[in-house]
């Protein structure tokens, strides 16, 4: 397999409870042999909850695919011995261990790339949560980041006012 010309994401898979030990080992590889020009990203997915624990509920952020990263490279062969034989890292997810491009539409899916969304939301809307740990709750815009697509909304929970950043995928505008 010979180098492609663009970055694409790719899936590794880590001993169990390694996740954290594999991007910091990985990310190690990157700077020990210089490769920043050809790994660009190590993401492991994660998705906030509402946990209960001795009656008190509370908003955590937990691993959504255990014993799986994502990683953003031009491949080529030569970078798979520097991969594969990363402490935490047991291989690729592919055919017999091999790396296997994700689709754009499973790039998409999975939120690893950021889309220039278009919005109307400003600062003092209110707004719907359409997604999520927070689904269906109704809170009040406090800042909008059109650059990372992202908006903090003050949200009560639990009897008082948090606030909590999300992207504008997550919510729906409610017109007054």
């Amino acid at each position: 397999m010979e180098h492609s010309k663009e970055p694409k994401w790719y899936v590794l898979h880590t001993f169990s409870g390694y996740e954290n030990v594999a991007k910091e080992n990985l990310e190690n590889v990157v700077k020990k042999f210089n490769l920043e020009d050809r790994i660009f990203e190590i993401v492991i997915p994660e998705e906030d909850v509402i946990e209960e624990k001795n009656g008190k509920r509370k908003l955590v952020t937990r691993k959504s695919m255990p014993c799986y990263i994502f990683i953003k490279m031009i491949y080529g062969d030569d970078l798979w011995h520097n991969i594969t034989r990363t402490r935490g890292v047991t291989g690729f997810t592919g055919p017999n261990g091999r790396p296997l491009a994700l689709t754009d539409d499973e790039v998409l899916r999975m939120r690893l790339e950021k889309i220039k969304v278009e919005t109307d939301i400003e600062v003092g809307d209110s707004v719907e949560i359409i997604e999520g740990a927070l689904d269906k709750m109704v809170g009040k815009v406090v800042a909008v980041n059109p650059e990372n697509n992202q908006l903090t909304v003050m949200v009560e929970m639990f009897g008082r006012e948090n606030k909590v950043d999300l992207t504008f995928e997550q919510v729906h505008k409610i017109n007054a």
